[in-house]
């Protein structure tokens, strides 16, 4: 299964209270630093919703 690398790029602050919960979840705590994740279903959705704070790309 593909991997993805995430990062987030803009700050948290202003958000609503489900996004910064999904941040969490994705284990993104402080700006430009990247976390790995498997590319499941459940993983492309939260990304698909946070696209305005973070970066997404693919590792092989």
């Amino acid at each position: 299964m593909a991997k993805l690398k995430i990062t987030q790029v803009k700050s948290s602050i202003g958000s609503t209270k489900r996004q910064k919960l999904t941040l969490e979840a994705l284990g993104l705590k402080k700006l430009n630093t990247p976390v790995v994740h498997e590319a499941t279903p459940q993983i492309v959705g939260m990304c698909n919703k946070m696209r305005h704070l973070i970066s997404v790309e693919e590792v092989k």
